[in-house]
């Protein structure tokens, strides 16, 4: 685990899962489908738990310029500036279920913010940061 400090405050857009874990791939299979220079965008994944404890996942890439979002149809959300508890994870595909696993740990580090989400940055193919904001 190391410390992440994530400069800026990140503007993307969200298209929330139908359901977690099933429908992540759709989620972000329609906004590559629906968004322009996809090449361009940096993509994320967005998920906590609800009021009911399911968890809530949404797929993400950065905003091109202001207003894409609600133009699109889409969610806006700001992805947070500040300090991260993270670990990066080389080979993700072959067993995604490790991200579940990694973001396990993180989330029992007692100075994570509580009303915080779990923050995967896909940073290539092969490589993902997983990150949790601290208090």
């Amino acid at each position: 685990m190391e410390t992440f400090e994530l400069k800026e405050d990140l503007k993307v857009i969200c298209n929330t899962a139908k359901s977690f874990p099933d429908g992540i791939k759709e989620a972000f299979d329609t906004l590559q489908a629906t968004l322009p220079d996809c090449e361009k965008r940096t993509w994320y994944g967005l998920s906590s738990p609800n009021e009911k404890g399911v968890i809530i996942y949404k797929a993400a890439v950065t905003e091109l310029h202001d207003g894409e979002a609600e133009k699109a149809g889409y969610t806006p959300f700001t992805i947070v500036k500040g300090q991260y508890i993270s670990e990066t994870i080389i080979d993700w595909m072959k067993n995604p279920q490790i991200i579940g696993s990694t973001f396990m740990k993180l989330l029992e580090d007692p100075r994570i913010a509580h009303d915080g989400y779990c923050l995967e940055w896909y940073k290539n193919d092969n490589e993902v940061l997983c990150l949790v904001r601290l208090e």
